[in-house]
Order: structure tokens, then sequence, then C-alpha cells
């Protein structure tokens, strides 16, 4: 149990601070295919880090590409919460930063396949 606190700890400060890295390499090209692709960011980080992490935390079970996929829908929906659900955005607390609920998503689906 510890090693996934543990896990879901590094995947939230590296999916957090990554995303920013990788997305810069691509060009904008509206709102809805950023979304998009920072959801696909959010997803690959998520997925990568726990892989990572099985090989180094006890007890973190190797994910396979179901879990990849898995991530990659919850991020998915999370951005489409952002885009498509404005009533979302109003009702989240001003301190909440909006950014945060496709990286939640994938953490979520990750979590789901492990």
């Amino acid at each position: 149990m510890l090693g996934y606190i543990v896990l879901i700890a590094l995947q939230i400060i590296i999916g957090w601070f990554g995303k920013d890295v990788i997305a810069a390499q691509i060009p904008n090209q509206g709102a809805l295919i950023d979304g998009i692709v920072d959801a696909t960011c959010f997803a690959v980080i998520v997925w990568l880090v726990g892989l990572i992490g099985s090989l180094v935390l006890k007890a973190v079970r190797r994910p396979g590409t179901s879990t990849l996929v898995s991530a990659l829908v919850g991020a998915l929906i999370g951005a489409a919460i952002i885009l498509f659900v404005p009533e979302v955005l109003q009702a989240l607390p001003a301190q909440v930063n909006p950014g945060f609920i496709p990286l939640a998503g994938a953490i979520l689906g990750y979590l789901v396949r492990r």
C-alpha cells in the first residue's frame, strides 16, 4: 500500500511538471487538440512513471498496455470535462487548477487497471 502511495505522489509531481516540457515541443493547434495532447502526455507520463516505479518500488505490479489505454481514457475523459462541461470549472474552488482534472483522470485510469 505504501508503494502505491509513493507511486501516486511521483505520478502527480512528474506528470504535472513533465507535461509542460513535452507539450512545449508540439505547436498549438487550438483548444480541442491541445486538450487531447495534454491528456495524452499525462497518460503516457503516468504510465511510464508506473512502469519505472514497478521496477524500483516493492509490492507495485508492472503495468501493461491495457493500463496505458485506461490511463489514456481517464485523461481524455478529464479533458472532455474541462472542454465541454463548463459548470465543473465554475464549481471548482479558485485554488484548484483545472488542468489537474486530466492528470487526475489519468491516475485514476491507471489505478483501475493496475
